[in-house]
């Protein structure tokens, strides 16, 4: 894969970037994002592919971006394809760090250091040049304003950026409410996007990773019995205490 092109966990992360503060908006749920962003640069290179909400390694050959490589790595490990809100809620945060490191090396931002109330050190970042920026923003203005169904790169952009809640940073108060509507339509038009998006938003809202159907399936526990000459008897809870002062009268 060539640096011609952004890949999509760069996009979205200079479209987080505060041009005004040097910080990322909403940066607990953007690790998430990243990840979906990884995920659906993958699927364009046509490494891994959807397997209904699973996602598998259909091409382990490198991509020549090691932030890309690293993920595809781990995928090809699992050995088995794994379901897309398991990867993206797993242990692998600080991704916008990584991102923020990568972007650096790659020249698309630079690194500002500061400190808070003179004492702690802090670091902001700045997009080199912000023609980027502006052309991603213009992307997604466009196909909000359009309405014409948006490349599969714009439309995943679009999805993964209102799964993170990016909605408000970029549209926001009551004017922008009608395209903060529109960027959730996005997701329709890309079905790996879609999916991804989806994903984050059930890690976020804390859903379980466990099927539903897969969940009802599950043996429940029996109560213990002990064995007597007529059969069978399911053992009782054992009384205690005031229970048992209660049971004697």
């Amino acid at each position: 894969m060539g640096r011609s092109r952004r890949t999509i966990p760069e996009e979205l992360l200079l479209l987080a970037l505060d041009p005004a503060t040097g910080t990322t908006a909403q940066p607990q749920s953007l690790d998430l994002g990243l990840a979906g962003a990884q995920l659906v640069e993958l699927a364009l290179a046509g490494r891994i592919a959807p397997d209904g909400d699973r996602i598998a390694v259909v091409m382990p050959r490198p991509t020549g971006d090691p932030t890309l490589d690293s993920a595809l790595e781990l995928l090809r490990r699992r050995g088995s394809p794994v379901r897309a809100v398991h990867w993206i809620g797993g242990p692998r945060l600080g991704l916008r760090q990584i991102y923020l490191a990568h972007l650096e090396r790659c020249g698309m931002v630079h690194a500002v250091a500061g400190q808070m109330c003179g004492v702690l050190p802090t670091t902001r970042y700045q997009a080199t040049d912000t023609a980027i920026s502006r052309d991603i923003r213009a992307r997604l203005d466009n196909a909000i304003r359009t309405g014409v169904p948006p490349d599969p790169r714009t439309a995943a952009l679009a999805a993964l950026a209102h799964a993170v809640g990016l909605g408000k940073h970029l549209y926001p108060g009551n004017e922008g409410r009608s395209s903060r509507s529109r960027l959730r339509d996005l997701i329709r038009h890309d079905p790996m996007g879609g999916l991804v998006a989806h994903a984050v938003m059930d890690v976020q809202n804390g859903v379980a990773a466990q099927p539903r159907r897969d969940r009802a399936a599950l043996p429940q526990p029996q109560p213990a019995v002990r064995a007597t000459a007529s059969g069978a008897v399911p053992l009782q809870p054992r009384r205690t205490g005031a229970m048992a002062r209660a049971a004697a009268h």
